[in-house]
């Protein structure tokens, strides 16, 4: 197959997905297209079968901000016509999707049909989607597309929930490369965070509010009052002035390290003990997945797709959002007994072996090809319309 992902290249969860679930596809023959605004973050080295599209949108004086919507639509029919792309896949339901149905409209003067899959990862439908001026135009799009996939079953259910939507919608779960996240020794690394072989606490995110990593601080300061421990922050965003002033306020500073946006995450959670995720909101947990699969249990809020990937007492411990007493106890709990943490790290590692590249890729191909099958059968389907 020829295909075509849209996607934000940045280091979330959407963007990490599509990359690598592109990259994937291209391992097993498929010929794969990125078309976005910048090449995405794990994009790194040359793979066969793998093509990058930027999209530019120029800056006009008459407008405010540049007209990225026209302009990626543009390059959609551009590279779907002279590719001779099969199918189109977008991440993301605002403005991926409703960006493609435009190109899709162009594309059938021209005499071509494309089909679109749209994932949605679930800012687009939780945040982004519940705006008012926004929800015509996600309900729209998703009916539009010609199939439509979740990263959860909580995911899944909000969507049908907020929106009047008529499509079925299949739950593909994000999935981790086994190669790149393992244990691994790093024991020398280690030793230099913490040369007193304090427990590593651990949390990745972009540092958005609803990531709530001012309680990943107050978690901390708790944990180190009963064991000797440091905490890793990894990534970058809003909230970080915030997060820092907080640091110095509890006079923590020379215990937590902030470490930035890191692309070899893998080698920080190799020497973690313990992952922190009190998110309030998340729809499917792709960190919290990716410290286990390198054996770190997780301690994290219950919402959304998470009880779905750290299972409560087996993996780690699931809290109510902001319940900070109770993930502070339960991380102490863990961190205390060398051997119930050995069997929680094994436990964690099984767990997210269900989510291997591996399993989850078969289950994209075969849902292109229901889609592919499904245009061939029908040719004029009332999605054209």
């Amino acid at each position: 197959m020829k295909i075509g992902i849209v996607c934000y290249p940045t280091y979330g969860g959407s963007g990490v997905l599509a990359t690598e679930l592109g990259k994937g596809l291209a391992q097993k023959g498929h010929q794969v297209h990125f078309i976005t605004y910048r090449q995405p973050a794990r994009l790194t080295h040359f793979q066969e079968n793998v093509f990058y599209h930027e999209v530019s949108a120029a800056d006009y004086p008459l407008f405010e901000y540049p007209p990225y919507d026209t302009a990626l639509a543009s390059k959609l029919v551009d590279v779907i016509l002279y590719e001779k792309l099969d199918i189109l896949h977008v991440h993301y339901a605002i403005p991926h999707a409703t960006v493609a149905y435009m190109a899709k409209k162009i594309l059938l003067t021209k005499g071509k049909y494309i089909p679109v899959v749209t994932t949605l990862h679930g800012t687009d439908i939780t945040l982004v989607g519940k705006n008012a001026s926004f929800t015509p135009v996600v309900e729209f799009s998703i009916n539009k597309s010609d199939g439509v996939t979740a990263v959860s079953e909580s995911l899944k259910q909000q969507t049908y929930d907020s929106f009047d939507i008529k499509q079925d919608i299949k739950v593909i779960y994000n999935f981790i490369d086994f190669e790149r996240f393992k244990k691994s020794d790093k024991e020398h690394f280690k030793k230099l965070i913490a040369p007193n072989q304090e427990k590593i606490l651990t949390h990745t995110s972009n540092f958005r509010k609803v990531k709530r990593v001012e309680d990943v601080v107050l978690i901390f300061k708790k944990v180190r009052e009963k064991l000797p421990s440091k905490l890793l922050l990894i990534g970058d965003g809003p909230e970080r002035e915030n997060v820092e002033r907080l640091c110095r306020d509890l006079q923590l500073c020379d215990e937590i390290r902030f470490l930035g946006k890191q692309d070899a995450v893998e080698d920080l959670l190799a020497i973690s003990d313990l992952f922190l995720m009190p998110s309030a909101s998340e729809s499917f947990g792709l960190a919290a997945l990716e410290a286990m699969a390198c054996q770190v249990p997780v301690i994290s809020s219950n919402i959304g797709g998470l009880p779905e990937v750290n299972i409560e007492a087996q993996t780690g411990f699931l809290s109510a959002v902001g319940n900070i007493e109770e993930m502070s106890k339960n991380a102490i709990q863990l961190l205390s007994n060398e051997d119930t943490l050995n069997t929680f790290r094994q436990n964690a590692l099984k767990q997210a072996q269900q989510f291997s590249l591996e399993n989850i890729l078969p289950q994209y191909e075969s849902y292109y090809g229901e889609i592919l099958e499904k245009e061939a059968a029908n040719p004029y389907q009332v999605n054209r319309i």
